[in-house]
């Protein structure tokens, strides 16, 4: 999968929460200025082609899902990020964020917490 343009992701967003929605339902959780209807659903349309969700039919209206979760997505996102920036080492992208981010004690003994429970 590739990873999503800005602003299908932020459409994204909105349907994760939402779960199933129809674009007016879409529309109205985006910050103002909202964008126009068609924008929206040409927006579906090509994450409907793309795989990314899919619909159930009411008549003439339909209502869209997620067929991946965010949790899948974030997956294969990091995952490529980790490949393209850190030369598939994780290790180098943990010590970027500790570098750069600054985290407290208390976030780094979580961290080890948790590589510690992976093993």
């Amino acid at each position: 999968m590739k990873k999503l343009t800005r602003k299908e992701e932020e459409l994204m967003k909105i349907l994760w929460k939402l779960e199933k929605a129809f674009v007016k339902d879409i529309i109205e959780h985006y910050e103002n200025p909202k964008p126009h209807y068609n924008t929206v659903s040409s927006l579906v349309r090509l994450l409907q082609d793309k795989g990314i969700i899919g619909y159930k039919q009411y008549g003439n209206t339909y209502q869209y899902f997620p067929l991946i979760s965010k949790e899948e997505y974030r997956s294969t996102f990091m995952k490529q990020v980790v490949n393209d920036y850190f030369d598939n080492s994780y290790k180098s992208a943990v010590a970027f964020f500790v570098k750069e981010k600054g985290l407290s004690s208390e976030e780094l003994e979580e961290l080890i917490r948790l590589i510690k429970e992976k093993k």
